[in-house]
Order: C-alpha cells, then sequence, then structure tokens
C-alpha cells in the first residue's frame, strides 16, 4: 500500500487543519502509511496529535505583509529540497489548501501524484492566487472541493475533481446528537461567534452588534477567536468592548460553547473573504442552533432563508441586531429553526466525508 504523505501550511484551530486532521485519522484508520509535514515550529492546533509521523519546515508570519511573503516564499524552496529525497518512493502527495506550493512542484519533478484538498477562494495580493492555481493547473492529478460553490468558482476543467462537503468529528456528532436545543440557556439569550481574529471575518461587526444590544441584560455575547490573548489585546486596542461580551482564546474544545447558544452568528464580508463552506456553521446545525449567514458562497449550501436561519450580509448590523431581538422574543420560531437545523446536519455525516475522501485513493 503507497504512502500518503499530507502538507500543511501553518497549524491552528482554524477549519482547514481542522478538516486534514479528520482526513488523516480517516486514512490511517483505513491501514495507509502515512505522514504529514507541517510548516512552523510548535504551533498548537487541530494538527497537533494526528495519529501519524510528523515533520515540520520552517515557516513564520510576520506583521509586516511583505515579510510574511517573503518567509513564505523561502519556506516552499525549502519544502521544496526537503522532499528531493523521495525520488524513489512509491508515494502520494496530498496537499491541504492551495498554499504547500513546494510539494506541488516537487511532486510534479519527481513523477509522484499529487492531490489537493483546495479550502479557500479569498487569496491576496492576486498575483499569487494567479500563481497557486498554475501550480494546481501543471501539478495536480485530483482535486478534491470543500463546496459545490468553490468547485464552480475555481475548478479546473481537465483535471479529475469531486466536492466532498466537510463534516464533523464523530465524537462532537454523538454530543450534538443527543443535545436539546434551549433558545435561553442559563436564562439569557446566547450569541456565539467562532473564527479567526481578522477583520474581514466580521470581528468588529460582532463587537459592535453586542455593543447595541448592551442595555438589555437578557442578551449574552461569546466570541470565540484563534488567537491568542496578546493578539486579541493588540487588536481591540482602541475599540470599547461592551460588558456582555466574553472572548475565549484558542479553545480546542468548542462544545460546551455550542450547547449553550441561541444562534450562530456568521459575519465574514464577502467583498473580502468568501466563506467556502463555514465549518462552525455545520457544527452549530449539528447542535440544533439557528445560524445568520452571509447569502453567497459556501454557507447558502448549509443555511436556507427562514428555514435553518437566515441570509444576512454582516453590513446590516442593524437589522442583524433586530433579528436577534425578534428570535429572543419569538421562541416558538428559535424551536422551528432549531429542529431544521438538526435535520440539515444529518445531510453532512462523517460516514459520507470519510467515502468521499478514501474514493479519491481508490486505484492508487
Amino acid at each position: 500500500m503507497k504512502k500518503i504523505i499530507f502538507f500543511h501550511l501553518l497549524n491552528d484551530y482554524s477549519g482547514s487543519p481542522k478538516v486534514l486532521s479528520q482526513v488523516i485519522g480517516a486514512v490511517s484508520e483505513k491501514g495507509f502509511d502515512a505522514e504529514l509535514f507541517l510548516g512552523g515550529s510548535g504551533s498548537s492546533g487541530f494538527l497537533s496529535s494526528v495519529p501519524c509521523v510528523q515533520r515540520r519546515y520552517f515557516y513564520k508570519r510576520f506583521d509586516n505583509k511583505f515579510f510574511t511573503l517573503i518567509s513564505y516564499t523561502f519556506s516552499q524552496a525549502l519544502l521544496f529540497l526537503k522532499l528531493l529525497r523521495y525520488r524513489k518512493s512509491s508515494t502520494v502527495f496530498y496537499i491541504n489548501t492551495l498554499l504547500p506550493f513546494g510539494a506541488a512542484l516537487a511532486g510534479r519533478l519527481l513523477g509522484i501524484k499529487v492531490f489537493y484538498h483546495i479550502h479557500e477562494t479569498s487569496i491576496r495580493p492576486k498575483p499569487l492566487k494567479f500563481f497557486l492555481r498554475w501550480v494546481v493547473q501543471r501539478c495536480s492529478s485530483k482535486n478534491i472541493f470543500v463546496s459545490h460553490f468553490l468547485s464552480r468558482v475555481e475548478g479546473f476543467s481537465d483535471i479529475e475533481s469531486r466536492v466532498v462537503h466537510n463534516a464533523i468529528p464523530n465524537e462532537m456528532s454523538r454530543v450534538a446528537a443527543s443535545h436539546v436545543y434551549q433558545n435561553l440557556p442559563d436564562g439569557r439569550f446566547c450569541v456565539l461567534m467562532i473564527c479567526s481574529l481578522k477583520a474581514y471575518k466580521g470581528v468588529n461587526e460582532f463587537v459592535y452588534i453586542a455593543s447595541l444590544l448592551s442595555s438589555d441584560p437578557s442578551f449574552k455575547f461569546n466570541l470565540i477567536l484563534g488567537a491568542t490573548e496578546a493578539e486579541a489585546a493588540e487588536f481591540f486596542l482602541n475599540i470599547p468592548l461592551p460588558d456582555n461580551l466574553t472572548i475565549i482564546f484558542n479553545s480546542d474544545d468548542v462544545v460546551p460553547y455550542y450547547k449553550k447558544a441561541s444562534v450562530l452568528l456568521s459575519l465574514s464580508k464577502p467583498d473580502e473573504w468568501v466563506e467556502t463552506f463555514g465549518l462552525t456553521i455545520l457544527e452549530g446545525l449539528s447542535f440544533g442552533i439557528p445560524c445568520i449567514v452571509p447569502p453567497v458562497g459556501g454557507p447558502i449550501e448549509l443555511v436556507s432563508e427562514g428555514c435553518e436561519g437566515y441570509l444576512m450580509t454582516s453590513d446590516k448590523i442593524e437589522d442583524i441586531s433586530e433579528k436577534l431581538i425578534y428570535l429572543q422574543q419569538n421562541a416558538n420560531v428559535c424551536y422551528r429553526l432549531s429542529a431544521a437545523a438538526k435535520l440539515k446536519s444529518l445531510s453532512f455525516s462523517s460516514e459520507k466525508f470519510e467515502s468521499g475522501v478514501l474514493g479519491v485513493f481508490d486505484g492508487i
């Protein structure tokens, strides 16, 4: 059986490493020999304890975007050189996201099959995105896309591809299945958002919505960030934070927060960052949480207007605030949306995910 070598740039608590950890778990259970090349040095995240050999290669992020681009380019050159020792091996290179292009170029040079698991569309600067797509075009044998939306807007007509929707881990799925939704857990209407600490994720908008509703003691806001407390302190340096807002940092266990959530918000700004799937949205649906999400990209494959939640752009802050008040005052609507949310989540089972991923390796 061939070895599968996985590649990822940065380990953290965001969606793409979480999905890759599930892929590695699935192939390991099937007896594949797996290995992971991971950029950076010692950062914690969902890939920290995957069941395979891990090898590190250089990568460092800087506050200065130009320095980060130089670091990234250098890291891929080093990765390319590291992989030349696989010239006579029987392997498959499995590249998670478009970013680890050094592995793709090495695979092409060595005659090794390259598979891409593509998660993203909003890559800047544009010349970088053009170059990364050029690498995929020249090097990839098969592509996996996380949504039909992404396959449509970023597909390659002459490369075999399939859509494999993300799924939540089995352990979380079991907990979610037994969870009974309450629109007022602990007597308060709890609004939850989980995201990276990026302005384009709508972090400022979430804080503003919390501020608008800060005079109503029945509202509570939880913001879970994939960042350290120091990073958040710098980000919010000149932004007043309302008393009804709690910020949680780099949490590897978000289940307790889903259990207490009345509604889930996803506030990404479509003109800056298009969500290509929305794993936190799916996780919220599995707990029966009504969701308010952007009306574009992958989220519309998860949420239909007025069914599992609502489709609203993050710039409509006052409208979103009014919708939250409406839901807080209408428990019957929340329970109807919750039932539909749980039902919708069943369409994205881990069994379907694992079957879709493992099917990529048929015949190798």
